[in-house]
């Protein structure tokens, strides 16, 4: 039979499997459809069969991915398949053939197409949605929900996703809000997955041969026999005080911890007798025959740590052909580097490690390093990469063997356990389809380890889809004008976010809330009190109790947002009163402490500052009890560095002499007076309490115990009804908010029916500081700016530090741009005082770590010069292209024909040598 299906199976060199045929067949019906498989497994066959009817059809199809490097690797799969006149790509900043009848792009621009109503999308038929499990990403996920809304009925959704555990309540959502979806869900790999534990020299089956499901025995004695070890090695005297040293483990310990910080940076040491170095566990993957493969390491640093150790170890994986095949690909991409970036980029080395089958992968790397190594790696030359987690949701990269040197990453706040999910998605690389016949993936034992703790994790699947969803400012101005504020709510109300609150929400809420009456009903009786109504005494006592909290908290939290908007107001150089604390007196700021992070969301920023004496030191909670404001300001002398006594002594000097000018230090700020009003409702309830008859009562606190148990148990159970209220509405409740901020700073008209021509601008600015960007133009923050400048003090508004990285004291470049950031500060805190009114989350800080950088950069210095201070080459470029996208957005955001110009400016300054070069970031 001659079928549409039939034409296109025919176009693949193998029979598609059940899950496939399945799904094509669901598109067949002019259904959506679902596909969540492992990875691998090609469920992108499923998209590549919406673009093949799209052809036949003569409507159009979208093929979406979450990031760019996706959009090209699909692009150019497409084209070699359709041809390059039938495919199109849109990436923000690269359009090609965009009327084609297939078009690769990124949600984002979809996102952006169905807000501008662009005549792009007349004809559309099909939109691929690949690696929708991104929905659950922070900051791209919400685009996903709002496509998937905002698409006009007649377009049927492909959503292809990694295996996820709640597939079906995901399909159910979006049958609810896209009509008929059907959901294809398959848990078969496509090429089986052996589980292995490496162990000094060895790679060892963690399950038993004879025994599938149980635990090799071998491993649990090695674990036994270790175990046996440390305790008796523990009673050893080490060192001149004779105590034994412990192992430290991180997480819960279930996977082992490192004994050191030397074990914890680099396991290339001789350490644990059972634990192997990486070139040991090389070595034996190469003896096994398990080559190629991924060995995933979660920091940067100890990504390139790893190839700078098998580099001076006798590791070499290929012959002298594989070799120069390498060096031809390295040089066909890096074809446009100058001598002097090469130098920049430590060339030489990548390129001594590449042709030994070795490189590492990861976001610090230049795109067009990426590229290198990407293809190496796919064309089989290249035996070995060492990569951070994020190439396991990136492209495709299968290997024949995953290695897992630790289960216990940081996550940004503790070392914590890998989750099954993560270790689904890292073991999802090994085993390539059509080539291999068994995947393998390793895991590097650690000292403690418990083997039987692996096997669980390596058994369990669970890798649930939760939606990232919320509104945002840009949004509101965008839903609100392209259907009304009143439809754009109702619109809201069926995320996927919203879907699930209200799913967590039902069950057996109303039976709990029965048995919680009950109980509340027997403390009460036993409350009884003969003298009188002891439930009134005890609301009474209660209520006191309640108002002097509420007391302390307002003072407390008035404070405190006052102390914050103070300090995030501070630039280096300003001289202030530490009001309080050990450190009182004048000191002068060296490092605002407001890089990067959301700190604000969860705490203030901690100025690093020289105090009189010459130390110079973090100010803290206790320091800094009050607001504070700039006296007078000093230069900070150029790379100032703490431990440097020449440049503390002469900053000590600059700071004594602005002292002398000034006049005498500031009284301690007396702390706000309890609000008159609660105070004499507390007088007043505390007089009714000492008259009421239940109050002489002998057994007055046995009585007090039942009833304050029982208005507990009411009071929680209020609360949980009012929780579950508020949550039942929770995304079209901080909808609202969002547009009465917006209101009233006049992006909306009155009552939020029309976006005003301010609101206009918003909508094409799609930062995540999007309201602060458009307070700034408004108040002309951005103007009379030069080039370098206007570059500078838009990297505060996109550019957040890395944990690692926000020690690290940084400077504007000019006296101009302290001037522009000190107002844009001031605007940031304004905005967040609006929010806070608002019980919205105010925005994070500016941070200036990006300044100094992308200052030289656009001035026209080379990448020599920009990495000069240790930023890695792929941060710098991703955060310059992020620069030249905000640039970009405002000069088209319809502002002021000046600044228009002078965004259009930092855009070409941005966009040059290795920021425009092809090997597109994410």
């Amino acid at each position: 039979m001659d079928s549409a299906l039939t034409r296109f199976a025919a176009g693949y060199d193998f029979p598609l499997d059940d899950f496939q045929r399945r799904a094509c067949e669901y598109l067949d019906d002019e259904a959506g459809v679902l596909v969540a498989a492992p990875t691998g497994s090609g469920k992108t066959v499923v998209g590549e069969y919406a673009t093949f009817l799209a052809l036949e059809t003569g409507r159009k199809c979208f093929y979406t991915t979450p990031i760019k490097a996706l959009s090209n690797q699909k692009f150019h799969d497409l084209v070699d398949r359709y041809g390059a006149d039938q495919v199109g790509l849109l990436t923000g900043d690269l359009s090609v053939n965009s009327e084609a009848p297939i078009v690769v792009m990124t949600t984002e621009v979809l996102r952006n197409m169905i807000y501008a109503s662009s005549r792009t999308l007349e004809g559309l038929g099909w939109v691929v949605m690949d690696e929708v499990h991104y929905l659950a990403d922070r900051f791209r996920g919400p685009v996903w929900e709002e496509v998937i809304l905002g698409l006009a009925e007649s377009v049927r959704l492909v959503c292809l996703s990694a295996t996820v555990s709640n597939a079906e309540e995901f399909g159910e959502w979006l049958a609810e809000v896209r009509g008929d979806i059907r959901i294809v869900v398959s848990e078969t790999r496509p090429v089986p997955l052996t589980q292995h534990v490496a162990v000094s020299r060895r790679i060892i089956d963690l399950f038993a041969p004879d025994q599938p499901g149980d635990v090799n025995p071998e491993l649990v004695r090695i674990a036994r026999e270790e175990a046996r070890f440390q305790r008796d090695d523990s009673r050893r005297p080490r060192g001149r005080n004779g105590k034994g040293r412990r192992s430290v483990s991180y997480g819960s310990g279930r996977f082992g911890g490192a004994t050191s910080r030397q074990d914890r940076n680099g396991p290339e040491h001789r350490g644990p007798r059972n634990s192997p170095s990486r070139s040991q566990v090389v070595r034996s993957l190469r003896q096994a025959g398990l080559l190629p493969a991924i060995i995933f390491v979660f920091s940067r640093t100890g990504c390139d740590a790893a190839v700078s150790q098998l580099m001076n170890s006798d590791v070499v994986l290929t012959n002298g052909a594989e070799a120069d095949r390498l060096r031809e690909i390295a040089e066909r991409h890096g074809a446009g580097l100058s001598p002097e970036e090469r130098a920049a980029l430590g060339w030489d080395r990548f390129l001594a490690a590449f042709c030994r089958g070795i490189a590492a992968h990861h976001a610090g790397l230049l795109p067009v390093t990426k590229a290198i190594v990407e293809e190496g790696f796919v064309t089989g030359l290249l035996k070995v990469v060492v990569a951070t987690e994020t190439l396991a949701l990136g492209i495709n990269m299968p290997a024949r063997t995953v290695v897992i040197e630790r289960l216990v990453k940081y996550n940004g706040q503790t070392h914590a356990d890998i989750t099954p999910g993560e270790y689904t998605q890292l073991t999802g690389r090994a085993g390539r389809r059509g080539i291999d016949v068994q995947g393998h993936a390793v895991v590097c034992w650690q000292p403690g380890m418990d083997p039987r703790a692996v096997a669980g994790l390596a058994s369990r699947r669970t890798y649930p889809l939760r939606s990232a969803f919320a509104p945002t400012y840009n949004m509101a101005v965008n839903l609100v004008a392209s259907m009304g504020r009143q439809r754009a709510a109702r619109l809201l109300e069926h995320s996927f976010a919203q879907f699930q609150t209200d799913r967590r929400l039902g069950g057996s809420t109303a039976s709990h809330r029965r048995k919680d009456e009950e109980a509340i009903a027997e403390y009460l009786a036993a409350a009884h009190c003969d003298r009188g109504d002891f439930t009134e005494y005890a609301g009474m006592r209660e209520r006191v109790s309640q108002l002097e909290a509420e007391q302390a908290r307002l003072r407390r939290g008035a404070r405190d947002a006052e102390v914050a908007d103070s300090l995030s107001a501070l630039d280096p150089g300003d001289i202030i009163a530490v009001p309080s604390g050990p450190h009182r007196g004048w000191a002068v700021i060296v490092d605002p402490g407001t890089r990067g992070g959301h700190r604000d969301r969860g705490s203030r920023p901690h100025p690093l500052a020289m105090v009189e004496g010459r130390s110079v030191l973090r100010l803290g909670d206790g320091d800094i009890d009050s607001p504070v404001r700039r006296y007078a300001g000093v230069r900070i002398p150029a790379h100032f560095h703490p431990r440097d006594a020449a440049a503390r002594k002469i900053l000590g000097r600059s700071l004594d002499d602005a002292v002398a000018q000034l006049p005498e230090l500031p009284e301690r700020p007396a702390r706000a007076t309890v609000d008159a009003e609660l105070a004499d409702q507390i007088a007043d309830l505390r007089s009714r309490i000492r008259s009421h008859p239940c109050h002489s009562c002998p057994d007055r606190e046995t009585h007090a115990r039942f009833a304050e148990r029982g208005m507990a148990l009411r009071r929680s159970t209020d609360q949980a009804v009012q929780r579950d209220a508020r949550r039942s509405g929770s995304i079209a409740a901080r909808f609202d908010r969002i547009c009465l901020v917006l209101e009233a700073l006049g992006y909306l008209t009155e009552g939020g029916a029309e976006v005003t021509e301010q609101g206009r601008m918003l909508a094409r600015i799609y930062s995540e500081l999007d309201l602060v960007t458009a307070e700034a133009v408004r108040e002309g923050v951005l103007s009379g700016l030069d080039t370098p400048q206007l570059a500078a003090v838009l990297s505060t508004l996109v550019f957040e530090s890395r944990p690692a990285d926000r020690r690290r004291p940084s400077w504007l470049p000019d006296h101009t741009c302290e001037q522009a950031v000190t107002r844009l500060r001031s605007v940031r805190a304004r905005v967040g005082r609006l929010e806070r009114d608002h019980r919205l989350e105010r925005p994070r800080d500016l941070d200036v770590g990006f300044a100094e950088e992308i200052y030289a950069w656009a001035a026209g210095a080379g990448l020599e010069v920009v990495l000069a201070d240790g930023m890695s080459a792929g941060d710098f470029v991703r955060q310059a292209r992020q620069v030249a996208d905000l640039a970009g957005q405002i000069a088209a955001a319809g502002v002021d024909q000046e600044l228009a110009r002078g965004c259009r400016r930092v855009l070409n300054a941005v966009q040059r040598g290795v920021v425009s070069m092809s090997g597109e970031d994410d």
